[in-house]
Order: C-alpha cells, then sequence, then structure tokens
C-alpha cells in the first residue's frame, strides 16, 4: 500500500512554535518516524506540506488512484477550509483527518471542523502517535 501524508498551514513549523502544543521535534523527524512505521509494515509513504490552500486541493485531487489512503493535517484551514472540504468529497481515496492537539480542549474556533464530515475519520489528541494511529486505521 502507499500513502500520503498532508500538512497544512504553520505545520511547518513545528518543533519551533508552541512546543507545549505541538512538542519539540520538526516535521522532519516526526516524517522520518512516520516512515520507519510505514515501510516497517512494508508500505510507503511520501510526505508533502503546503501553506496554500489551493496546493492542498491539488494534492488530494492527485491522490486518486495513486494512494490507497491520506492522512491530511490541514492546520488551521480545518476549520473553515471549504476548499478543502470539497476536494475530499470529489476523490474516493479515503482520508483521515489528524490533529497533534486536542482541538476540543483548546479555543473555541477550533471546535469546529469543516472537514469531518467528508473524511473517513478524526484522530486526535495523541501528539506525533496521531498520525501512526490514522496511518494504522488503513492496516485493519
Amino acid at each position: 500500500m502507499k500513502f500520503l501524508v498532508l500538512n497544512g498551514v504553520n505545520l511547518n513549523l513545528t518543533g519551533r512554535r508552541e512546543k507545549d502544543v505541538y512538542g519539540g521535534e520538526t516535521l522532519e523527524e516526526i516524517n522520518r518516524e512516520i516512515e520507519a512505521f510505514v515501510e516497517g509494515k512494508g508500505h510507503r509513504v511520501d510526505f508533502i506540506q503546503s501553506n496554500f490552500e489551493g496546493e492542498l486541493c491539488t494534492q488530494i485531487q492527485r491522490a486518486e488512484g495513486v494512494y490507497d489512503g491520506v492522512v491530511l493535517n490541514a492546520g488551521a484551514f480545518t476549520h473553515y477550509s471549504y476548499a478543502i472540504r470539497d476536494a475530499i468529497a470529489s476523490v474516493s481515496v479515503p482520508v483521515v483527518e489528524v490533529h497533534m492537539s486536542n482541538v476540543h480542549a483548546r479555543e473555541e474556533f477550533r471546535h469546529k471542523s469543516v472537514l469531518t464530515e467528508v473524511c473517513k475519520g478524526e484522530i486526535l489528541g495523541f501528539g506525533k502517535n496521531s498520525y501512526i494511529l490514522a496511518l494504522e486505521s488503513f492496516l485493519i
């Protein structure tokens, strides 16, 4: 199987911003751990991070027929991007929404996701392990 881990806005700053929320590891370090997990299971994974909403939509569209599943941490786009929502709804490849933090224990504006209803599921609050749990969901 082949997976895409797609990270959105500001996640390139993981390990440098809000360490109490996101931890001290960089996105690159987290991606290496994810890659080791996936390859250890005999599968492949690609990683893309973008701060641009349209680029995330394009990558979701391109995932069709290429990947068996997409793990998406859209960052702040989660709460208002109907464009990303529509991109997910337009493809048959399953998408799992992830968040490293428990968004329901944070600011009220983070409590609502416009993406969840078109995703296969949502995993949040387990730090970098949210990605691993999402990938594991494709393997069971």
